[in-house]
């Protein structure tokens, strides 16, 4: 039996306004990072905050379709590799032909190199690839905060706008220097 979804939680004004103060953080924080890199602990760290924003109701069919972030590192396919090399190397020579255990042996090792030269992007998400996510969320927050749904104060709609804006700023600064 498949586990059912939680229910959908309803976006209060106050909750809005802090997705869109830590927003504002989330995109900062993440400028500190090389952005061709995956960084483990901060797609984690976007995993279970995009499980809890997809749970507000206004929210949820905006994002429904973002998929979470891929935290597999290129030292863990090293590392798979390097295992799966040993394991050729010591069960190999009694059980097969000597060319067939060269070639295998030369073959994963091959495969150990040519893993090192590919980039993370093809098996994990890089900060780029987080950077992209977060701004998807934070555009879904501004379509969201535009449209008057949430019946903000002038003062209150200004700052929040502040916020969403200058986390869409940092976001977009960020992808665009990631392709210089």
């Amino acid at each position: 039996m498949a586990a059912q979804p939680p229910s959908p939680v309803p976006l209060t004004r106050k909750d809005f306004f802090d997705l869109t103060a830590y927003c504002r953080t989330y995109a900062a924080d993440l400028a500190r990072f090389d952005q061709h890199r995956v960084n483990l602990k901060e797609c984690n760290r976007f995993n279970s905050w995009l499980a809890q924003v997809k749970r507000y109701d206004k929210l949820s069919a905006r994002l429904r379709d973002l998929a979470p972030a891929r935290p597999i590192a290129r030292w863990q396919i090293m590392v798979l590799l390097g295992v799966l090399w040993v394991i050729l190397w010591f069960a190999l020579p009694g059980r097969a032909e000597r060319g067939l255990t060269a070639a295998m042996l030369v073959g994963a090792m091959g495969t150990f190199v040519v893993m090192f030269f590919l980039p993370e992007s093809l098996y994990g998400t890089t900060m780029e690839l987080l950077d992209a996510k977060v701004l998807r969320v934070v555009d879904a927050l501004l379509e969201l905060l535009n449209n008057g749904n949430m019946e903000f104060t002038e003062a209150v709609y200004f700052k929040a706008k502040e916020n969403l804006t200058a986390a869409r700023e940092e976001l977009r600064l960020q992808i665009d220097l990631a392709h210089r």
